[in-house]
């Protein structure tokens, strides 16, 4: 009850305060709304109630002047086609995709021959082409894994009475892999670095890119194997 008591009181007062103050010599009731303690010449205005934009909008906004927006859909219609690309026949459609297949297969064939301006960022380099031709001049038993992989699967399917050895068939051909692949790893960094002293490869990624590459059958690799299978690599 106190409290209310003191909350309308405290009312009372602030209404007889703003009645006081509406008079026309009081600086409450001047239209500007200034503070009676403010400087002479200042305003103060309300907020505005929005956020101050930043100055990549302003800058963007600023580039130049907008086209206002079409009144019509005729209007619309008309800055479609003003904006849009010239339509061209069929004819020119077709010369259009032969022309664009046309640089893809010459692209991929520029890439296939190991251009170096056309290779992916994983195979540009001496180094990674030194790479590609130690992994190309190997018998690797890595590239057994899918022939070897599909032949098992076809035969557990055939013959459903070797499904017991299957599983242990699996797991030895996984081992041969990964041996061969540590082998392959240590060769590689070993050769790598007699041919580059100043290498700054590490050799795991040297072994993760041989191994990938001989775990591919050998007419699936990209680029093409410059070197034949036994042949030297200097």
């Amino acid at each position: 009850m106190k409290l209310l008591g003191r909350k309308r009181d405290r009312d009372e007062g602030v209404g007889a305060s703003a009645e006081a103050g509406s008079g026309p010599g009081s600086p409450i009731g001047s239209p500007d709304g200034a503070r009676p303690d403010a400087p002479r010449g200042s305003h103060t205005t309300d907020p505005k109630g929005r956020p101050t934009p930043k100055r990549s909008d302003a800058a963007r906004r600023r580039k130049g002047p907008v086209a206002p927006a079409p009144m019509t859909a005729a209007e619309a219609r008309a800055r479609r086609k003003l904006l849009a690309r010239p339509k061209l026949s069929r004819q020119e459609r077709r010369a259009d995709r032969a022309a664009s297949r046309a640089r893809m297969a010459d692209r991929r064939d520029r890439m296939m021959a190991g251009e170096e301006a056309y290779l992916l960022p994983r195979d540009r380099g001496p180094i990674r082409r030194y790479v590609r031709d130690l992994v190309d001049s190997r018998r690797n038993v890595l590239g057994l894994f899918m022939p070897s992989a599909l032949a098992l699967l076809f035969v557990m399917f055939a013959v459903p009475q070797v499904q017991l050895y299957m599983s242990p068939a699996m797991l030895l051909l996984m081992a041969l892999m990964a041996i061969d692949a540590i082998l392959l790893g240590r060769k590689v960094g070993r050769l790598v670095d007699a041919k580059f002293p100043s290498n700054t490869e590490s050799h795991w990624k040297l072994g993760l890119y041989a191994a990938g590459r001989a775990s591919q059958m050998r007419r699936m690799r990209a680029p093409r194997p410059q070197v034949k299978r036994g042949s030297s690599v200097a």
